[in-house]
């Protein structure tokens, strides 16, 4: 896993093969009668899914086929507009445009304005990943997506946090163990936001969260993402959400969550402050944002995790 360097290519045949390198392999065409690109380029990998910042600095046009995964484009600024299996589709601020695997595709004019988050999705992994998060196989992307809803701007929020170690260059995901359940956590949240929940059932019944409980306390620092408990439970996380809250009144990741923090609270009680971290404690029990550890710790405990050690 690497983040890019940022470096902006001197022409345009550099250009194309460093975003090609960076995002989906393409054919690119300036529409501007600019000679030099201003190109801005960031890329971080999560193992089956990738985040890129990509904006030309001129107004272009961009042809691929998007080999081997899905692609999902949304603008920060400016707007694209594409045409896909003869549907055409305009994208701005609050929308994304979703083009499929192996499929022709073109931007036939990319702003000069417009930088995009593209996210691409190896399409295997989105395809079961849709399938345990909504509880029924088969499902593909619309061609477009809405992110002005609530769920969809919550969506945007949590990528939000990922776009600016892009523009910072930081890159804290090399633990396989963090990049996995970041990967987990973004996609099964974009199905949530963007596709209608595909299992009619009731909400999950006592017996099926007792399930999920039972395989959480035995070992809550596996990489756990939603699909992964609501598999355990054989419902979609929309009704594996809906259960918990009726019956523990708080969310799968709220309980994790907690969970996790009792554990990590007895470590550092026990612990030798002279031999023991607090940052490696908080990893060993599948903690991935150490800041919001943090705080969410000093919630349940009212003191730091480095007070507790030193007691």
């Amino acid at each position: 896993m690497r983040t890019d360097d940022g470096r902006i290519p001197g022409n345009w045949e550099e250009a194309e093969v460093a975003v090609s390198d960076a995002y989906f392999p393409h054919s690119l065409r300036p529409l501007d009668a600019i000679t030099t690109p201003r190109v801005t380029l960031r890329r971080v990998d999560l193992g089956p899914l990738r985040l890129a910042r990509v904006g030309w600095g001129a107004e272009v046009s961009v042809e691929s086929d998007h080999p081997g995964a899905y692609a999902v484009n949304i603008p920060l600024a400016g707007q694209i507009e594409s045409v896909s299996e003869g549907r055409e589709v305009v994208s701005r601020h609050g929308y994304a445009s979703v083009f499929r695997p192996d499929t022709a595709a073109a931007i036939t004019r990319w702003t000069a304005s417009c930088e995009i988050v593209g996210i691409k999705l190896d399409r295997d992994y989105l395809h079961r990943e849709m399938a345990r998060v909504l509880g029924r196989p088969g499902l593909q992307l619309p061609p477009q997506v809405d992110l002005t809803t609530d769920a969809g701007k919550n969506w945007l929020s949590m990528l939000g946090a990922m776009v600016g170690n892009l523009e910072s260059g930081d890159s804290p995901w090399t633990n396989p163990v963090v990049a996995d359940q970041l990967s987990g956590a973004i996609t099964s949240a974009f199905v949530l936001a963007v596709m209608r929940d595909a299992d009619p059932g009731t909400v999950a019944r006592p017996r099926i969260i007792k399930r999920v409980l039972d395989r959480l306390h035995a070992d809550p620092s596996l990489a756990w993402t939603s699909a992964d408990m609501a598999e355990v439970a054989g419902v979609s996380v929309r009704r594996l959400q809906e259960g918990f809250r009726e019956y523990l009144g708080v969310c799968p990741r709220e309980y994790l969550l907690d969970l996790r923090l009792e554990r990590i609270h007895a470590a550092l009680s026990e612990g030798d402050p002279a031999a023991v971290c607090v940052t490696d404690v908080a990893l060993e029990w599948g903690i991935t944002h150490t800041g919001r550890f943090a705080a969410a710790y000093r919630r349940k405990y009212g003191v730091a995790p480095s007070d507790t050690l030193r007691s």
